[in-house]
Parts: C-alpha cells; structure tokens; sequence
C-alpha cells in the first residue's frame, strides 16, 4: 500500500491545488472586471493592484478551501472507483479505514496549511486588502466616523463627537465612570491631542464632575494631561480589525480588551475559534467526500462533483450562519463556531455505515 499511499497523495495534492489556482483565478477575473473603471478613474497604480489581487488571493483560497477539497477528493475517488481500482484495493484484503489513510494524511497537510495561513499569512493579506480599499477604492477619510464610543475600563466609557486622524485630534470628549448604574465621574473637554512625546493625551478646556455623598465637586482648566488606555490607532481599528491580526496578536488584544472590560472582545475570541477550527473542516470534508464517491457509478462522476459542490456550500453556508450566530450573542460561542464540523463529522459517521466493504 505505501506505493498506492504516494500516488493518492500526490494526485489528491496536485488536484486541490489545480482547483485552488482555477478558482482564485475565475474570481479575481471577475473582481478586476468590476472594479476596472475605479482603478482607471482613481489612477490606481498597477503594482498595487496586482498587490491587491495576490492579497485578496490568499483570502479567496482560505474561503474557498472546503469547496476546493471536496471537489478534488471527490473527482479522485470517483475516478478510481470508475477504474474500479477500490473494488480491487478492498478485495485484496485491505480495509476501507486503511484506504482512508493516505486521503486522511492529505487532508491534514492541507489542514496544517490552512492553519498557518489562517493564524500568520492571512491577516496581514487582509489588512493589505482593506489599505486598499480605503486608500484607492474608498479614497481614504480624513477622520473616522462621528460619533464615537469607546471602552477603555471596566466602568469607564469614553465618547468623542470626531477624531482626526491627520492631527491625532478629537473633539467633544467625555470620559464617564458608571458604577451600578449611577454616575460617578464626568470628565469632559472641547478637544483632546495625542502628546507623541509624552505618550499621554492632553485635554483642552477640560471640566470635572464628581458626585459624592455630601454633594459633588465640579472643577475646570485650560490643559491636563491624563493616561488612558487607548492610543490613537484605537479610534481608527477597520470594522475587521480582529481578521488582521496574527494569532499571537489577537490573543494579546484579547487580554487588552477584557482589562478594558470592552464589549466587542467577544468579535475577537470568535475569531480566534475559528482559526482552530477551520483547519478541521478539510479532514472532515475529506472523510465525506471518500465516502459519497466510493462506489462506481455507471453515469460516471458528474452527479457525485455536483454533490460535492452543493454539500460544500452548505457547509460555508452552515459556517457563516453559525459565526453570526456566534457574533450576536450566543451562550456557548465556541459551540457555535463548531457547529458546523460537529454536524457535518455526525454526517460522516452516519454515512461510513453505507461505504462498500
């Protein structure tokens, strides 16, 4: 078998990386066409689109990669089952769980791909397809957008009307202590400047308000210098900031953002879910797919392709319902992340009981 096991291998490798590169390319054919007139409008140089294109590559291919597995296992064991080389493989006395092995091996190399591009290549590709977007595409902003909100502590919540990026300028700022629901401190100010030198953040015409029990204290200046824990990249995060960080990162902003007590660290635990699960689906997909497609058909592998097509679309489909299921609020995330590998691994346990023997 360690003959038969190289050549699955190889075929199954060779075939998932032709579906990569054919897809990612049909896609990329197609976005160029549709954003051709902007590039030509925006005067978008072509290194940088072709920059764009290898970055928005990447995130294709990891998009893509349980369609891209599915068909290439698929299209192998259908067409060696045509052959009836399974039929022969199994009479020989070799079971299916051994044949199984070199499909299994594959599926994790492209496991273990998937995961070092999901937690290292990925979020630097992503954060150089939204740079794109906003500089070229989007011709980028001169300040973020108004009305921002912000926590910076477990009982402290911060408010700017707008903040510029060019200057590191804000205004309108307040910083508001609520304990049990009863405020505690204001601070508030008409600008607030990001000091580069000292690190620290600078108010303008500031005023103070605390409530004690005898009363409250109300105080005003022209500047002070206060500590806070954001910096000005903090009011300038993408809305996918969480997808542009690497592992190491996003663990490190995890641990800042649950200091802060900052509601949206939830965006960026799930992500973190996902990127150890993800590598999963190709060995689950894998299992499936030697499953569905074993047996010889006489109207050849067309039919068991178009299954492989629509069963990996309702996987992607089952993903993003189960990360927005996720996102709004669900009890247990982890278990929704993983929903979609726990139904579609019961779905290949129940269909092993099917496979020729």
């Amino acid at each position: 078998m360690k003959i038969l096991d190289k050549l699955i291998i190889k075929e199954f490798l060779k075939t998932y990386f032709f579906v990569v590169v054919m897809l990612v390319l049909i896609v990329l054919v197609l976005d160029f066409t549709e954003k051709n007139d902007t590039y030509i409008r925006n005067a978008v140089p072509a290194g940088e689109i072709l920059r764009y294109m290898g970055n928005y590559g990447l995130y294709l291919n990891n998009l893509l990669t349980p369609i891209t597995v599915f068909i290439a296992v698929i299209f192998i064991t259908s067409k060696m089952a045509g052959r009836t080389e399974i039929i022969a493989i199994l009479s020989s006395g070799v079971s299916f769980v051994r044949m199984l092995r070199p499909f299994l091996l594959a599926a994790a190399m492209i496991g273990a791909i998937s995961f070092l591009l999901n937690g290292w290549i990925l979020p630097m590709a992503t954060a150089g397809v939204t740079k794109f977007k906003i500089t070229y595409l989007d011709k980028g902003r001169a300040s973020t957008d108004p009305n921002i909100h912000i926590q910076v502590g477990p009982n402290k919540l911060a408010y700017l009307s707008r903040f510029f990026k060019t200057g590191n300028t804000g205004y309108n700022f307040t910083l508001e202590e609520i304990r049990d629901g009863q405020l505690i401190a204001k601070l508030s100010s008409d600008r607030i400047e990001w000091d580069t030198a000292k690190n620290v953040w600078t108010l303008i015409n500031w005023r103070l308000r605390e409530i004690k029990e005898g009363g409250e204290d109300y105080s005003v200046g022209e500047k002070l210098d206060t500590v806070l824990s954001i910096t000005p990249a903090d009011f300038d995060l993408p809305e996918n900031h969480h997808e542009t960080l690497k592992l190491p990162e996003l663990s490190r902003q995890i641990k800042i953002l649950e200091e802060r007590g900052a509601d949206n660290v939830s965006f960026y635990k799930i992500e973190r879910y996902v990127r150890f699960m993800s590598p999963f689906a190709a060995f689950i997909l894998t299992f499936i797919g030697v499953i569905m497609s074993a047996r010889k058909t006489r109207g050849g592998s067309g039919f068991q392709i178009a299954m492989g097509f629509l069963l990996a679309f309702i996987y992607i489909l089952l993903f993003i319902l189960s990360r927005t299921f996720a996102e709004t609020g669900s009890q247990y995330p982890i278990l929704s992340v993983w929903m979609p590998n726990i139904i579609f691994g019961l779905t290949g346990l129940v269909l092993y009981k099917t496979v020729p023997r």
